[in-house]
């Protein structure tokens, strides 16, 4: 075979792959906006919860951000009957000064003391079932500190779960992203779920890796958690939102994320540095394995970046697929809150999406990895 022969032969067979590609990402656009549809919505004027309701909030650290939050408990609408437990888990800032004023000013919030996670915890999960632990509410509405509620977001969240028989769910809040960095990757969170997972299906079954959820507000019927185990079956779980709606499910229970982008919203990094930690103490476990999470990169730039390259080359189908994973992604954003125009930025966003992993997964070798100043020997955050 002469030197001409073997280059036909390499372009041809690059171009089927970015046909392939292309098809692909038609394909996952076309199911997003499938997914979204069946996306299930809050209603907008919930009715009024009768059962007692039990608000739980971990925080560490977050004097900024948390009296914000309480702020916003105080004024929830159509709760019968609610009680705030916060707790302040070894803060080093102003955290418990904020909680006790908020105590002070309202018999509905309890502050509770933590003195950080017992060994073999990581320390959300530890925080969120000592808090779970005090509850007494048929139903527990957990909420990170950084987050910001509409005033029936409370109500709506639990009417969500009991109006379609779920025993856990997630209504994915707004995500804020402000910085460059945060407009980059920020979006892939919402993109992911919307695009990739059958959301239905993903709600009954107890296959593992059709499972999404957001800690960052989620309400989970009291039964069905101690029938799960609780945080205790996930203490030593990075991504301890998504290991309880699989615990949930492989004990018999059904949930899943939902819509909150009326709901709630969060700024869960502020600027390149904190992002690159947030995502490099879980990319690592989201992606399994190191095999894994190569496989993931390579098939994304396959998907997502091959395709804009040989769109600048001249190549239609690559120009074609690099337009339908724009399209896909700005479905999402319009869809989630996000910002529709970042959307031509989808094959960097995979791109910085991948350099994070590759942190991640060095800093779980290394031992490196941390969150909010606390680090495990072998490299999991808490």
């Amino acid at each position: 075979m002469t030197r001409t022969s073997v280059t036909r032969t390499s372009v041809t067979r690059t171009a089927r792959v970015v046909q392939a590609a292309a098809v692909a990402a038609a394909a996952v656009s076309a199911h997003s906006v499938l997914n979204l549809a069946l996306l299930r919505r809050p209603d907008p004027r919930p009715p009024a919860v009768h059962e007692r309701v039990s608000v739980l909030v971990p925080a560490r650290d977050e004097q900024d951000c948390v009296g914000l939050l309480l702020c916003d408990l105080r004024d929830q609408s159509g709760l019968d009957d609610v009680e705030v437990l916060v707790l302040d888990d070894a803060s080093t800032d102003g955290t418990r000064t904020v909680l006790d004023a908020a105590a002070d000013a309202d018999p509905r919030v309890r502050v509770l003391s933590g003195v950080g996670p017992p060994p073999g915890w990581l320390g959300k999960a530890a925080a969120c079932q000592r808090l779970a632990d005090e509850a007494t509410g048929t139903v527990l509405v957990l909420v990170d500190a950084d987050v910001r509620l509409a005033p029936h977001a409370v109500a709506a969240t639990v009417d969500l779960l009991r109006r379609h028989h779920l025993d856990l769910v997630s209504p994915y809040p707004r995500q804020l992203a402000l910085t460059w960095p945060e407009r980059l990757v920020q979006p892939l969170l919402q993109w992911s779920w919307a695009s990739l997972l059958p959301l239905r299906l993903a709600e009954r079954t107890p296959r593992p890796s059709l499972s999404a959820a957001n800690g960052q507000l989620m309400a989970v019927d009291a039964e069905a958690y101690l029938r799960a185990g609780g945080h205790a079956a996930v203490r030593d779980e990075v991504l301890d939102d998504v290991a309880l709606v699989r615990r949930v499910k492989a004990t018999g229970g059904r949930g899943g994320v939902a819509d909150g982008t009326t709901l709630a919203t969060c700024r869960m990094y502020d600027g390149v540095e904190d992002l690159a930690e947030g995502w490099g103490k879980s990319l690592w476990s989201a992606t399994g394995s190191p095999f894994g999470a190569a496989a993931l990169v390579g098939l994304a730039g396959a998907v997502y970046v091959l395709p804009v390259v040989a769109g600048l080359r001249g190549s239609r189908w690559g120009a074609a697929g690099y337009a339908a994973a724009v399209v896909g992604r700005a479905v999402v954003a319009r869809r989630t809150g996000g910002r529709v125009a970042d959307a031509w930025t989808h094959p960097a966003s995979v791109l910085a999406w991948s350099v994070l992993v590759g942190r991640s997964w060095r800093g779980r070798n290394a031992g490196t990895l941390a969150w909010k100043g606390r680090q495990l020997p072998d490299g999991r955050a808490g």
